[in-house]
């Protein structure tokens, strides 16, 4: 169960300090509005993630006994979380001089998350293979896992809207590219060991 509570921390600081859509509104609510703004905006995954959590669980299910399809697919996630990391590696911190748009609502919070590609394709190659492996630990490590997931992802979104409000130089600081670089190494040798289960799904298979 640990490993799922640590997989799920991991994914979830990962999510929550990428730089992308959604943190860009985070940021732009904060520095035009004030740090509740932000904080409302950070919350939105809790709300627009749970059809996309029940429908990719639901296909997964009955998929439970296709081990090549389930390798396949692991086999994407691994790759996934893997240009992640690169992704992170590269990080060279955010330039907030950049005008992050117009008057952004929170709707359009909720919006962009929905919208974004990375919540489906997470649920569906990575989050979802690994919720249905802690199903077969408990029901609580699968919980667990999607609770430590959107605890780090929300929580470290809700930290940096305090930090932008605070001391607005962090995102373009040297702290925050080293943190973005550690956490790209632990992604990348998460996407390894994603990849060695899916090739033993494979061999199953």
């Amino acid at each position: 169960m640990l490993a799922f509570l640590t997989t799920g921390a991991i994914l979830g600081l990962s999510a929550g300090f990428a730089p992308g859509s959604l943190l860009a509104l985070v940021i732009s609510e904060t520095l035009q509005h004030d740090v509740k703004a932000g904080i409302k905006v950070a919350l939105a995954p809790i709300l627009t993630d749970l059809p996309i959590i029940i429908l990719t669980l639901f296909i997964l299910a009955k998929l439970s006994s296709f081990h090549f399809v389930l390798g396949i697919i692991s086999i994407t996630g691994a790759c996934f979380i893997c240009y992640l990391g690169i992704a992170n590696l590269k990080t060279r911190g955010m330039d907030l001089r950049e005008n992050p748009g117009t008057r952004q609502s929170l709707q359009k919070g909720f919006l962009a998350n929905a919208l974004s590609p990375h919540p489906y394709l997470f649920w569906l190659t990575v989050g979802g293979p690994t919720t249905i492996k802690a199903m077969d630990v408990g029901l609580f490590a699968a919980i667990g896992f999607i609770l430590c997931f959107y605890l780090l992802l929300v929580g470290s979104k809700i930290f940096l809207a305090v930090l932008t409000n605070r001391s607005r130089n962090f995102l373009e600081g040297k702290a925050y590219v080293f943190t973005m670089r550690l956490l790209g190494t632990v992604l990348i040798i998460l996407a390894i060991l994603l990849l060695r289960d899916a090739l033993q799904l494979l061999l199953v298979s």
